[in-house]
């Protein structure tokens, strides 16, 4: 069994971590955990996908670094 501990908890990637200690807002932080928790498991809902454009739009940077990341690039 798993100890509190060892569960890996969000943000799960080290570039959303970096990102977020510049943050400097609940708003954003919420937008790149969110971005995140997209790029690991996308939604075909409207609404989440148009959000997530969004997000990718205004920090292509991170967009790229996050799924260089999740690809193990």
């Amino acid at each position: 069994m798993l100890a509190a501990s060892n569960v890996l908890r969000p943000p799960y990637t080290k570039a959303v971590r970096k990102a977020l200690e510049e943050a400097n807002n609940p708003g954003t932080e919420a937008d790149l955990l969110f971005l995140e928790a997209w790029e690991m498991r996308p939604e075909p809902l409207l609404g989440a996908t148009l959000r997530a454009s969004q997000i990718r739009r205004a920090n292509p940077g991170l967009a790229a670094a996050i799924d260089a990341e999740l690809k193990g690039r």
